[in-house]
């Protein structure tokens, strides 16, 4: 497992660190994660329902990972969406920094701890068996995804390209 070295509380007084550079952080780390145990990792995919996972991964079986992150004890209290990231998981893994408050996390749900340089798997998630129409429509949408931010940097700044899955996107 990697180390984990502690962030600052974005809750306290951290001078030039921002609470999106400690989201970034984290997110940083849970990609390094997941591709050391061999899940392929992409940021921010948005779902079906509207929401946007901090981060999703497809495992070498095909399984689902949704890992979304918390940046600090407030911004845990303030965004209660991730209930609604369940039905599109088959393993869900809140991340935090070492020094978050893990007696708020629900202790049913996977744990990661992250910094910028790699994180540590905690608690392993539990295991939701997706219907096999929605796991097929994730991974669609999971590719596309990715095809597009791969090719961006070829078309851009000629074509603009939006990184959003279009609605003739396949749904779960």
């Amino acid at each position: 497992m990697n180390r984990v070295a502690p962030l600052p509380d974005p809750a306290a007084d951290v001078g030039d660190v921002s609470r999106p550079q400690v989201t970034a952080d984290i997110g940083r780390g849970v990609v390094r994660l997941l591709t050391d145990l061999g899940i392929a990792a992409l940021p921010e995919l948005p779902l079906a329902n509207g929401r946007r996972v901090d981060v999703i991964g497809l495992g070498r079986d095909g399984g689902i990972h949704v890992v979304e992150i918390k940046s600090s004890r407030a911004d845990f209290m303030t965004d209660r969406k991730w209930p609604e990231y369940l039905e599109f998981a088959e393993r869900f893994y809140f991340a935090v920094t070492t020094g978050f408050p893990l007696d708020l996390l629900p202790a049913d749900e996977g744990l990661i701890i992250a910094d910028r340089y790699g994180a540590e798997l905690v608690r392993p998630a539990r295991h939701r068996p997706l219907a096999a129409a929605r796991r097929k429509a994730l991974t669609l949408r999971f590719a596309r995804l990715a095809a597009q931010r791969l090719v961006l940097p070829l078309l851009a700044p000629d074509v603009g390209l939006s990184l959003q899955p279009g609605p003739e996107d396949p749904s779960p």
